[in-house]
């Protein structure tokens, strides 16, 4: 029995920019024949995943751009986002 996890792109969660994390994690949902869920849902939990598993390693600025990257998976997949961009 194989596994449901999606095949991403090695280093995926470590890259700065937010809305490439959410372009490769998109890309890798929409590619997977494994995924039990829609695209959205399985890239959306894989980053969730990975932000609880990582936890107090994942230092604040990786942290706010893997929540920022669930922002623009949002955008991505036509969602509203969670909460709204500081100006500036």
């Amino acid at each position: 029995m194989g596994s449901d996890a999606l095949d991403l792109e090695p280093g995926v969660f470590t890259w700065k920019d937010p809305r490439a994390i959410a372009r490769s994690l998109k890309a890798s949902a929409e590619a997977s024949r494994r995924r039990k869920a829609a695209p959205f849902a399985s890239a959306m939990s894989m980053l969730s995943f990975y932000i609880n598993r990582a936890g107090a390693k994942l230092s604040a600025a990786q942290r706010a751009r893997l929540e920022a990257a669930k922002d623009e998976l949002r955008v991505l997949f036509g969602r509203p986002r969670k909460r709204a961009r500081k100006p500036g």
